[in-house]
């Protein structure tokens, strides 16, 4: 789901034809909740900022530095919000939607929560929307996001049905159409470990799909690959010490979770999934910041074909490479060139095995890349920019929120 809904923290990629998105993993999806529903929610807030800005651009000047901003603009929105939804994906084709947002209190109001010295809660939002595309692919959702007690609990339900017009690659390395058609439910409560800044709690998440190829069908899947109820539920445990969510210069965040599938969760067949990932940002100097991302999942049992981990690596086409195992790892070298304005360079290593390859039998994919920041909302510490990768025949572009690491 990287795409872009009213300038939101999904990513848009354009360049050689993608072949497939990340199919299944929607409750990875899920996993990074919070940073995509805050992007959502500001990057929303800044595109009516900017229309804004022409009637009163005295209102979205930094009163310090005399740059354009949009920090109070965001800080004091609340109430009902129609989000355009622009989808760039080349997997999908071009397309675009609707979503309305109704925000109960505004940033600043959530922000005066209790909680800790030097922190802010989320606000609570719930959104409904759709989107179509140019390939056929269609999809319509809602969602609810919730805090209690100062940021203590934190909830998040969404439902959603769509079909989508995919590729499989597989053993013979080759796509091959497919549509994925179904509906998907997660429900999330975490709550806070003390006083720390760890989270953990239950996740349960169920897809109902079917799925057909509408070409050269891959022969090398089974019935059970291609079963089409996914019942899943799962231990999650967060930690999270960034001195900022949206683009952290310093700290760390770690995410363990460990999901099971079986008949009486409603899962047509069993298997397990097991996924970590962890980021930190590490300040070398006032200018220069490195940031290191780990990530990896496993899987064991009947897993559909639709479901496979991945590599999820800028400039790599998604669900590209997909096995019973996928590791990442990532460097970003960031520049501060002025108080603004940042520029970065990357370069990832995936592989993806344990299905059709053992591990020294799978491809290394390396990906590398640059791109830049603008710190649009000062007081909030979001920025907006554009990031370049490239991989082996592949090329892509992404219009980023933030740090590209959910």
């Amino acid at each position: 789901m990287q795409v872009q809904e009213g300038g939101a923290s999904h990513r848009l990629e354009a360049g050689p034809r993608m072949k497939a998105m990340r199919r299944g993993r929607c409750a990875r999806a899920i996993t990074g909740w919070a940073i995509t529903f805050w992007a959502i929610t500001v990057l929303a807030f800044t595109a009516l900022a900017f229309n804004a800005h022409a009637a009163d651009s005295a209102a979205f000047t930094d009163t310090q530095d005399g740059d354009f901003d949009t920090s109070d603009f965001l800080l004091h929105r609340k109430g009902v919000m129609p989000i355009p939804i622009v989808i760039t994906e080349p997997a999908v084709g071009y397309g675009g939607g609707a979503m309305l947002l109704y925000f109960s209190e505004s940033l600043e109001e959530a922000g005066s929560a209790p909680r800790e010295e030097g922190e802010k809660a989320p606000p609570n939002v719930t959104g409904i929307g759709g989107a179509l595309t140019e390939n056929g692919s269609r999809f319509g959702g809602l969602f609810h996001f919730h805090t209690w007690d100062g940021d203590r609990y934190r909830y998040l339900g969404a439902l959603a049905h769509g079909r989508m017009n995919l590729d499989y690659y597989g053993k013979l390395n080759v796509g091959r159409s497919y549509e994925l058609k179904g509906t998907f439910l997660v429900q999330q409560l975490l709550a806070r470990v003390g006083d720390s800044r760890w989270y953990i709690g239950p996740r349960y998440t169920y897809f109902n799909s079917t799925t057909r190829f509408t070409g050269d069908a891959a022969s090398e899947l089974s019935s059970a690959d291609q079963q089409g109820r996914i019942g899943k539920l799962g231990l999650v445990v967060d930690y999270d010490s960034r001195d900022n969510m949206f683009y952290p210069t310093k700290g760390s965040y770690a995410e363990i979770e460990a999901q099971f599938a079986r008949g009486w969760l409603g899962s047509s067949q069993s298997f397990d999934t097991y996924s970590a990932r962890g980021y930190t940002w590490m300040p070398l100097n006032p200018e220069w910041n490195l940031g290191v991302r780990l990530d990896g999942q496993t899987t064991s049992g009947a897993v559909p074909f639709y479901a496979q981990p991945s590599i999820d690596l800028r400039g790599v086409s998604r669900g590209r490479y997909q096995a019973k195992t996928a590791l990442v790892s990532e460097l970003e070298l960031r520049w501060n060139v002025t108080p603004r304005w940042s520029l970065l360079a990357f370069s990832g290593l995936g592989k993806a095995y344990g299905r059709w390859n053992s591990f020294s039998e799978a491809p290394n994919v390396v990906s590398v890349g640059t791109g830049f920041r603008y710190l649009i909302a000062k007081k909030m510490g979001l920025s907006v920019g554009i990031d370049v990768a490239h991989s082996k025949d592949q090329n892509a572009f992404y219009i980023q929120v933030g740090s590209a690491w959910r």
